[in-house]
């Protein structure tokens, strides 16, 4: 019987650390789940070509990069609202918020655009990186860089 007691105490030894890490891993940090709303608001605003959406999150300094382009603020703002490209739908897929802190947060994913160019449809998949940071207003991104993926 104390073999067994012996047996038993080791088991749950072994496996406490495993636990308690599965355990941390389905807590919600505190930012994620608001990022996670934001970064799908900022899908949606590109089909809705939402300017007064992006003009609230970009912060005032925000720089964008997409493979080879880079782009400040202001051509982003002319792009969502003034663009010949027409998106008519955006989603996010497998989004991770990583927290440095409570006020930085960089969050990945990928987000899949399909639209139409010069009459033309097109279904775009950006692996992205975005940076936000958390003012008094609210989260604010500072910097984005899109990787538009080969078909």
């Amino acid at each position: 019987m104390l073999h067994a007691l012996t047996r038993s105490l080791f088991v749950i030894a072994l496996c406490a650390p495993a636990l308690a890490a599965q355990k941390k891993a389905k807590e919600v940090k505190p930012g994620g789940a608001e990022l996670t709303r934001l970064e799908n608001q900022w899908a949606a605003g590109l089909v809705r070509r939402d300017r007064a959406l992006f003009d609230k999150l970009l912060a005032k300094r925000f720089i964008y990069t997409e493979n080879d382009k880079m782009m400040e603020r202001d051509d982003v703002l002319r792009d969502v609202s003034e663009s010949s490209d027409t998106v008519t739908a955006a989603h996010n897929e497998d989004m991770q918020v990583h927290e440095f802190g409570a006020i930085t947060a960089v969050v990945t994913g990928w987000l899949v655009v399909d639209g139409r160019s010069k009459g033309q449809p097109f279904t775009h998949r950006y692996r992205f990186t975005d940076t936000w940071v958390k003012r008094k207003a609210g989260w604010q991104i500072v910097a984005a860089q899109d990787y538009l993926a080969p078909k």
